[in-house]
């Protein structure tokens, strides 16, 4: 059935478009009114039809307030519809959707909150729902130029959350018994099944099935919703490096006409050119490269980490808890399009997975050998991403000094770890020293001096910070006005991506972080997290909106396991026994929200052809036999050429069709030159055709190209 329900997002992400663009994720609303009568209809019996209805009314609720957010394919945070176009013709019937709902469900709370009251047998105190209630409403909207809009955007976006959420409680308050007492037995199995599941690495069909479904889904949405293609620039630079890796490359001649080659994160020097941004990930992505399926590469580690989180998990917390985190990170919008996509996060999310479970290994065993493949994932983590390596290496750090035995002991465990992960990252000495002449001036940082200044790209302070984004980062330098921007971004974007509940996917974590039910472990995984968030306050960027709050990444297992555990502490202050698996009935409510209406919606409404990258040369040249000519792109730099750029041979003298930016008659001039003995076809990218790519002519003659070029002139 997961499957199943897996195909269905991808294929309508890819068919619910027009010929050009997005339909803006309007089908979902018709598709969770199939969802909730196919409810009814399969499912549909006496005892059960409330809460079937109010179960179909919070996936309608949910897919009818996602047609008041602006959204879209192009870059920017989302943001719901101005106050005063919310009573424009095309939002009024969402806008009565809503008002019905509020009713009904204002009605029906009415009724049963005497009884709801009766349930809870341990009321939280006014100061710690006063702290949930800032988190819940913090993270409902991000900011906005004008203080008022955002003001009255976080008033809507609130409203929205609560309405939802009490849609969702109503719908488990009207489960009947026999539903509830079955997921309550599910539990219990679970419960059960420790003293079975001893083995600390042990593979069961639960983790392997959850793995499998993590490749299918994140294959699927890589191959219909991205098409295979990559859509920021990060991913083009990471793609080209991988490409020349595969052949045993370390850098690539530089090509004849530059000018006609320039994409980012590219360096070009006298004689050669090559990407600056760290080896790690490009070296793994290679592999794909070298098979001819760099776009499996992500969907593979996606399935590593779903085991290797639940593993870790199983030796932190009991395996009902471990279980439940599981699911919820395989149905984390936030996993499962970076699982989609060409960047490095999922890699990294997975070395550092490796890392903590290492570690545990070495908690449980004393073995000194854990020490090892402790200390390499720390390395590879830094040649990935070095910031990560440095905040994991502390957490796993103090994590491997809170273990067992003496303390001179423990020193010396980390110590070995230490050298281990040093002695792996050192492995970028030489491979720094190659590009830049000095082996602890990395590339990248060389890269971003040379274009926008000594220390744009660096960590901490100051007004030399940052490489010019108004759009992206509106405060020139970083100071502590950027800190708490970011912060803002940032916690909104976990809201919304982490699990795409329509409640918002921070109450459970922010319950649990104010009960006094936490367990050591839980305070291990905040800590965690603000150790996270806190290393990235010392950078100038939030990351953008790419892919959620993408830069806090790590905090990824964190917050799912805390949100599992957030549904123990609620279950536990029910009254009735009996009644305790109703929360869990809850969040597989707001989970099939995510799974039949989020991810459908995402998909189709910004990340098929985000920010106007198409896959639509790798057609043309299907449909017009390039072969071996030169291919002028005329459009701009990004997204025009660079849609083209991924797809240009490691050699460009080779028989491939060699793509370049017809970006100047001078330029084109001296391609012409170069290339004499090819045709020349001629294409318009999508910023010149508003849509497809487009054969304008060709083929032609390049000598013809060059005396009509002589003639105008």
């Amino acid at each position: 059935m997961l499957a199943g329900a897996a195909l269905v997002w991808a294929v309508t992400a890819r068919t619910f478009r027009d010929a050009e663009g997005s339909l803006g994720g309007t089908f979902v609303v018709p598709l969770a009114l199939a969802a909730a009568f196919a409810l009814i209809a399969l499912f549909g019996r006496p005892g059960r039809l409330a809460f079937l209805r109010w179960s179909g009314l919070a996936l309608v609720g949910q897919a009818v307030t996602l047609q008041l957010m602006r959204a879209g394919p192009l870059i920017g945070y989302q943001h719901y519809v101005e106050p005063s176009l919310l009573l424009s013709p095309a939002h009024r019937p969402w806008l009565a959707f809503l008002a019905i709902q509020s009713l009904i469900v204002g009605v029906a709370l009415f009724r049963v909150l005497p009884s709801l009251r009766a349930r809870i047998s341990a009321p939280a105190s006014t100061g710690r729902l006063v702290a949930v209630a800032l988190v819940f409403t913090a993270g409902a909207a991000t900011l906005s130029r004008s203080p008022v809009g955002y003001a009255s955007e976080i008033v809507l976006a609130t409203y929205f959350q609560l309405l939802q959420l009490a849609t969702v409680i109503l719908a488990a308050l009207a489960a009947p018994r026999d539903l509830v007492a079955a997921i309550r037995r599910r539990l219990e199995a679970w419960r059960g099944s420790e003293e079975a599941e001893s083995g600390f690495f042990r593979t069961d069909g639960f983790v392997l099935g959850a793995a499998l479904w993590a490749v299918l889904v994140t294959a699927l949405l890589c191959f219909f919703v991205y098409e295979r293609h990559p859509h920021v620039p990060d991913e083009v630079a990471y793609l080209l490096h991988a490409k020349y890796f595969a052949r045993g490359l370390l850098e690539l001649p530089l090509p004849p006409v530059p000018e006609a080659f320039d994409i980012d994160l590219f360096t070009y020097e006298a004689t050669r050119w090559y990407s600056p941004v760290p080896p790690g990930w490009p070296a793994v992505l290679a592999a794909g490269s070298l098979l001819g399926v760099p776009w499996l590469v992500n969907p593979l580690l996606s399935g590593l980490a779903v085991w290797l989180a639940y593993v870790l998990l199983r030796a932190i917390y009991d395996t009902t808890t471990a279980r439940i985190a599981t699911i919820l990170l395989c149905a984390s919008p936030w996993f499962l399009f970076l699982g989609m996509s060409f960047m490095s996060h999922q890699l990294t999310l997975v070395v550092a997975l490796a890392g903590a479970v290492a570690v545990a290994r070495l908690r449980r065993t004393g073995a000194a050998l854990w020490t090892v493949p402790a200390g390499v994932a720390l390395g590879v983590l830094a040649l990935l991403r070095p910031l990560e390596g440095f905040v994991a290496a502390l957490l796993l750090g103090f994590w491997t000094l809170g273990g067992t035995g003496t303390r001179m002991r423990r020193v010396g465990l980390l110590a070995t770890m230490a050298v281990v992960s040093m002695a792996t990252a050192s492995i970028t000495l030489p491979y720094n020293h190659h590009f830049t002449g000095r082996a602890m001036l990395f590339p990248i940082m060389a890269y971003t001096e040379a274009r926008f200044g000594p220390g744009s790209f660096a960590m901490g302070f100051g007004p030399d910070r940052g490489l010019g984004w108004p759009g992206l980062d509106p405060f020139p330098g970083h100071g502590a006005i950027d800190v708490i921007v970011n912060t803002n971004l940032n916690l909104y974007q976990v809201n919304i991506e982490l699990l795409g509940w329509s409640a918002g996917s921070l109450l459970l974590i922010a319950l649990l972080a104010v009960s006094r039910s936490r367990r050591r472990a839980d305070v291990w995984m905040l800590a965690a997290i603000g150790s996270i968030i806190a290393a990235h306050a010392f950078f100038w960027f939030s990351g953008g909106p790419d892919f959620g709050a993408r830069y806090w990444y790590l905090i990824l297992v964190p917050c799912v396991a805390l949100t599992a555990r957030g549904l123990a502490v609620v279950s536990q202050v029910l009254a009735d026994h009996a009644d305790r698996a109703r929360p869990m009935l809850a969040a597989m409510i707001l989970v099939a929200g995510t799974l039949v209406v989020f991810m459908p919606w995402r998909s189709a409404d910004k990340y098929h052809h985000y920010r106007m990258m198409r896959p639509d040369i790798r057609r043309l040249e299907a449909e017009h036999g390039f072969g071996r000519s030169l291919v002028l792109v005329r459009g701009r730099r990004f997204p025009d050429y660079m849609s083209a750029a991924v797809y240009n041979p490691v050699d460009l003298e080779s028989a491939a069709p060699v793509y370049a930016w017809d970006r100047s008659d001078d330029v084109r001039r001296q391609l012409l030159e170069a290339y004499r003995d090819r045709p020349v076809w001629i294409v318009d990218g999508t910023t010149n055709t508003n849509g497809r790519f487009r054969v304008v002519a060709g083929p032609l003659e390049a000598e013809r190209l060059l005396t009509e070029s002589a003639g105008a002139h």
